[in-house]
């Protein structure tokens, strides 16, 4: 088997299933909130001790959808390298601590003859932003394929015509993989994510990197939500001012449902 380990096991959240599995249940309580079908969530990727409440406030809603969800397509912004268009992997397998989870060749060889799209494993390896989503999905899903993409120099329209057909059934699910602003001060960076925050309620699809490291995903799932008229609700706003950090420079989480009209 091929298979990408953790690369920040250890560092962004606990490296030890049973005490990552722990500290995920305490966390992922389900809710008796009832919303139609959840399609997308938008949620933050630093290290669990910063953002990974504020990531479980939306996942914690799939629970009781678990049953139908049997694909998750996972965008994020590559942070250590820089390239045209989206990389995807061509391993067989994505681990974390918590166990594998089975990447979704047949989406892989479909998407790996598109220009925009570059098949690596090297841009993968080392990227913590995908991979701190894995065990909140684990925990929150029963089996399921994975379609990791990471961005980097491509158009959220580019994006929204790559996924567009994959993310048309229930089974599917879409996660954004995003922080906020980066490194201001506490009651600077409140209102900068507040703005940010406007432009996502309104289905306003520019977004900068500035505003949210993981713009050109969210901009993506914001093209695609106004088309198909999903509805947009945001579940959490925090920086890590509120968390674990300093105020004299934070950076911003917020966590979002994305689900069919009511």
């Amino acid at each position: 088997m091929n298979i990408r380990p953790p690369a920040v096991a250890g560092s962004f959240y606990d490296k030890s299933p049973e005490t990552l599995q722990c500290q995920l249940d305490s966390w992922l309580i389900p809710t008796t909130d009832e919303y139609k079908k959840i399609r997308a969530v938008v949620v933050p990727h630093a290290g669990y001790v910063y953002s990974g409440k504020i990531a479980a406030q939306a996942y914690r809603y799939l629970k009781s959808q678990a049953g139908t969800i049997k694909r998750v397509i996972l965008i994020g912004p590559s942070h250590r390298y820089f390239f045209q268009g989206c990389a995807i992997p061509s391993v067989d397998y994505f681990a974390s601590p918590l166990g594998n989870i089975a990447i979704d060749k047949q989406s892989v060889e479909i998407l790996r003859e598109i220009d925009d799209i570059e098949v690596s494993d090297q841009i993968h390896a080392f990227e913590h932003c995908l991979e701190v989503q894995l065990p909140f999905l684990q925990t929150c899903l029963n089996e399921f394929t994975l379609l990791p993409l990471l961005t980097s120099n491509v158009s959220p329209v580019n994006v929204a015509n790559i996924i567009d057909s994959l993310w048309q059934d229930d089974s599917t699910l879409l996660v954004i993989s995003s922080d906020l602003s980066h490194y201001h001060p506490y009651s600077e960076a409140q209102k900068i994510d507040q703005d940010t925050c406007s432009l996502i309620e309104h289905y306003d699809p520019s977004l900068t990197p500035e505003q949210a490291c993981g713009s050109t995903g969210i901009n993506t799932l914001l093209l695609l939500a106004k088309q198909r008229d999903y509805q947009i609700t945001r579940i959490e706003l925090k920086n890590s001012g509120d968390t674990a950090g300093d105020k004299e420079r934070v950076v911003g989480y917020v966590s979002y449902l994305v689900s069919e009209p009511k």
